[in-house]
């Protein structure tokens, strides 16, 4: 199986410039926790998530709209491609303990999103000896990694 296969096509994405209010707006009209972030080109720079908006808004003495994607989003992209096999995706997820995946093309272009939820659905019951492509197993084992605690920053340091 591959990501092209489970992945939303029509994902919803903010340019760089676009403020915080903003941003929150669509995530709460799209009924989702997290977009990708596009520079003037249309190629993706990073994920900017409703947490990621909770605490620089706590931790800055600004109104959200104020504040730009570009200001908030990190430096750190992971991705997949549409013709990823699926486990390489989930091996990603599972390592950078994220929900969501945006799929890229090979010019950093949005093609698509891979999340936790597409997987969920998309995953079959091991019936005998026949594995599915993507098992209950696979989404329990990736939800289980990305959920493990992670230490905090000053624990870690």
């Amino acid at each position: 199986m591959k990501v092209q296969d489970i992945m939303i096509r029509t994902p919803q994405s903010c340019n760089w410039n676009a403020n915080l209010a903003t941003v929150a707006e669509a995530l709460w009209a799209g009924d989702c926790g997290s977009l990708p972030v596009v520079d003037d080109a249309g190629k993706v720079v990073g994920m900017l998530t409703d947490r990621d908006i909770c605490i620089a808004l706590g931790t800055r003495n600004q109104p959200a709209s104020e504040i730009t994607a570009r200001e908030v989003v990190s430096g750190h992209l992971f991705a997949c491609a549409p013709n990823d096999e699926i486990h390489k995706a989930l091996e990603t997820m599972k390592a950078q303990k994220l929900r969501r995946l945006p799929v890229l093309d090979k010019a950093g272009k949005l093609q698509g999103i891979l999340s936790l939820n597409d997987l969920a659905l998309h995953a079959e019951k091991q019936v005998g000896k026949k594995v599915p492509d993507l098992s209950y197993e696979d989404v329990v084992e990736t939800l289980k990694a990305i959920c493990e605690h992670r230490l905090p920053l000053a624990a870690a340091a």
